[in-house]
């Protein structure tokens, strides 16, 4: 018998999900894609197996929108294992060495002034940035090391939460792009034990915070009793993500020449930047950008079906 093709419903949103340990970003985004049937679907920036916490998977309409969630400043929590160096500066690598550990609460407090601000990061090896066309990470499982250009990245807090022993917790506030891994190992060579991320949650991304989450496991109970339908209640809006934008409501005349491509005028508009833009009937459409003759030129649009 021929196989029948599964067909997926069209499904516009974005859930919020407190990533399980063990799963790729990928395989939680497909596993939440075929319990609500989804015909679309992306997530917002990897996060390693080993983490857990926040990992915005958008859903047709707002998978437009996800570069933007991608940009955005991340917040997390790890546990730095102090004294133990790894191939992969977590727990998931081989052990490379390991040294005795003195270190109090007042050194590790001592050395985080220079990791505030903005800062120089050089990226693992055991990373998915790519070098002629190879990800990082493939290269490392071959034992070669190649030359990495430090990027700028932006740690706009980092506190140290708790030291006992040889654990210490930290809770960082940075930029995208920025490696814990890396800020973890570059403190604990500072310290001149070594050190490695045992534990990391992103208890932020962008406007988003661990308090709206849902689990897989909320999510999978949900499923069984109601299909795929009542997985829809944990969808967010489409522009939920970019809620801390300006927000502009056209008229019905301006929103019908602005969703056939073409910049219009708008009472109130901000003198730059980027918007989120509403109908007459209040219906998000898309958004714009304020460009230099105070029209609002359309940048990513929203049709309706």
């Amino acid at each position: 018998m021929a196989q029948v093709k599964r067909i997926r419903r069209k499904v516009n949103g974005i859930i919020l999900l407190d990533k399980p340990k063990g799963f790729s970003s990928n395989a939680a985004l497909q596993k939440v894609r075929w319990l609500l049937n989804a015909e679309k679907a992306g997530h917002t920036g990897s996060l390693d197996p080993l983490a857990t916490g926040v990992l915005p998977l958008c859903f047709g309409e707002a998978t437009k929108f996800s570069q933007y969630l991608l940009d955005a400043d991340k917040g997390y929590e790890t546990l730095m294992q102090l004294g133990v160096t790894t191939t992969t500066a977590d727990a998931e690598g081989e052990v490379i060495e390991r040294k005795q550990v003195n270190v109090q609460g007042a050194d590790i407090e001592a050395l985080l002034p220079q990791f505030r601000g903005d800062i120089k990061q050089i990226p693992p090896m055991y990373s998915a940035l790519k070098r002629d066309g190879q990800p990082l990470y493939k290269l490392a499982r071959a034992g070669e090391v190649v030359e990495r250009e430090p990027r700028d990245v932006t740690i706009s807090h980092l506190e140290l939460l708790s030291c006992e022993a040889e654990v210490a917790r930290l809770a960082v506030d940075c930029s995208k792009g920025t490696y814990i891994r890396t800020l973890v190992e570059d403190i604990g060579h500072l310290l001149g034990c070594g050190a490695h991320v045992a534990e990391l949650r992103r208890t932020k991304a962008g406007p988003f915070n661990l308090t709206q989450t849902v689990t897989l496991e909320e999510l999978e109970a949900v499923h069984a009793d109601g299909g795929n339908e009542a997985v829809d209640r944990f969808l967010q809006p489409v522009d939920s993500g970019l809620e801390h934008w300006p927000l502009l409501q056209f008229s019905e005349h301006s929103a019908f020449y602005w969703l056939q491509g073409q910049a219009v005028r708008a009472p109130d508009a901000p003198k730059f930047g980027m918007v989120r833009v509403q109908d007459h009937n209040g219906r998000f459409i898309g958004i714009g950008e304020v460009s230099e003759d105070g029209r609002i030129a359309p940048r990513r649009l929203i049709r309706a079906e």
